[in-house]
C-alpha cells in the first residue's frame, strides 16, 4: 500500500509539472499572438518605418539636427505659407510683388494641379530607394545607368539628358525637376517637379499648360510644355528657405536646384543614392551632355564646394551613397 501511495504521489507531481508547463506554454502563445495583433503593443515600436536594412528614419542625432519632418516639401491645396517664409522666398529673385498676389497664384495654380503631391508612403513592407541624378561631367564614362535605373524613384535635374548617355546615366526619370528657364516636355509618366524662385515661375506652370506664356525672363522660357498636368508637383517655398538657414548654414545667396534634389530626397525616400556631383578632374562644373566653353565655370550664387561638402559628409556618415564617377 505503501508503495502505491509513493508511485501514485510522484505520478500526481509528475501531472502537475506537466500542467504547469502547458500553462507556461499557453501564456507565452497568448502574448506572441497579442504581439503580432494589438496595434498598440510595445514590440511594435522596434519594427523598422521601412522594409530597408536602414531607414532614413532610424537614429543618427546629425541627421536628426538637420532633417525637419514637419518641413512640407511640396505646397498643396490646404498649406499656408507662412508670411515671413515669402519675405524670404520674394528676395532670391527680386520678386516685387505682395504676399496677396501670391496667395491668388497659388489658389489658380490648384483649381489646374492635383490638390496633394504625389508622393509614396512610408511603410513597413517597403523600401523606397531613390537615385539623385545630378548633371556632372564626371558621369562620362562611369556605366552607372543600370545601376540608376534599378531605383523606384528617379530624380534628375533640369535638362540633363538621357538619349546618347544611357551607359552613364540610365534611361529612367520618375521625377524631373526644373523651373521655367530650365524647362523640357516630358512623358506622360514623369512627374514636373517645379522650383518656383518667384511668382512668374508660378504663373508660367498655369499659362505653359493652358493659353501659352509670353512673359520675360533672363533667359528665353517655353511657352507651352507636355507633361501630364495630374503629375505636377511645386516645391514649397518654405522648404527651400530650411534648406539654405538648417543645411546650408545661409552660405551663398540660395540653394542650387541640384542640393535642394539631395535634400528632397532625403525627405521622401527611405534610401538615397546620389549621382553625378562635383567638379570635374579639372575643377570646372561641367554638365556631362555638353562641352564647357567657359574654362572657369563655377556655380554663382549657389555655394557648390560647401553643397558638395555637405554630400560627402552624408556618405561618409553612411546616410546616403555617393558615387562619384570614374
Amino acid at each position: 500500500m505503501k508503495r502505491f501511495f509513493n508511485h501514485n504521489h510522484h505520478t500526481i507531481r509528475i501531472n502537475s509539472k506537466l500542467m504547469v508547463l502547458v500553462e507556461l506554454l499557453c501564456i507565452t502563445g497568448l502574448c506572441l499572438l497579442l504581439r503580432g495583433s494589438m496595434p498598440g503593443f510595445p514590440q511594435l515600436q522596434y519594427r523598422n518605418r521601412c522594409a530597408c536594412d536602414t531607414c532614413l528614419t532610424e537614429e543618427d542625432p546629425w541627421l536628426m539636427q538637420h532633417l525637419d519632418q514637419a518641413v512640407q516639401p511640396f505646397l498643396s491645396a490646404n498649406y499656408s505659407l507662412p508670411e515671413d517664409a515669402f519675405n524670404w522666398w520674394k528676395r532670391l529673385q527680386l520678386e516685387r510683388r505682395d504676399y496677396s498676389t501670391y496667395r491668388t497664384t497659388v489658389e489658380r495654380l490648384f483649381q489646374m494641379f492635383p490638390p496633394s503631391p504625389d508622393l509614396i508612403e512610408s511603410r513597413s513592407d517597403r523600401c523606397r530607394t531613390c537615385a539623385v541624378v545630378g548633371n556632372s561631367g564626371n558621369l562620362r564614362g562611369s556605366h552607372y545607368g543600370p545601376l540608376i535605373d534599378f531605383h523606384d524613384v528617379v530624380i534628375r535635374i533640369n535638362k540633363g539628358h538621357t538619349k546618347g548617355y544611357e551607359a552613364d546615366v540610365g534611361t529612367k526619370t520618375t521625377h524631373r525637376i526644373m523651373y521655367p528657364e530650365s524647362a523640357m516636355d516630358l512623358d506622360n509618366s514623369t512627374h514636373l517637379v517645379l522650383f518656383a524662385f518667384k511668382i512668374q515661375d508660378l504663373e508660367w506652370l498655369i499659362k505653359a499648360f493652358s493659353t501659352g506664356f509670353s512673359g520675360r525672363s533672363y533667359a528665353p522660357i517655353k511657352s507651352t510644355i507636355k507633361a501630364n498636368k495630374d503629375l505636377v508637383m511645386v516645391t514649397n517655398p518654405a522648404f527651400m528657405r530650411y534648406v539654405h538657414e538648417i543645411w546650408l548654414e545661409k552660405k551663398g545667396g540660395y540653394p542650387s536646384t541640384g542640393f535642394m534634389a539631395v535634400i528632397l530626397a532625403l525627405q521622401i525616400c527611405d534610401e538615397v543614392h546620389v549621382f553625378g556631383y562635383g567638379a570635374d578632374d579639372d575643377g570646372n562644373w561641367s554638365h556631362y551632355f555638353e562641352e564647357l566653353e567657359n574654362k572657369k565655370f563655377k556655380t554663382g550664387l549657389h555655394p557648390g564646394s560647401h553643397e558638395y561638402d555637405i554630400i560627402l559628409q552624408l556618405a561618409k556618415q553612411k546616410t546616403l551613397s555617393f558615387y562619384g564617377g570614374y
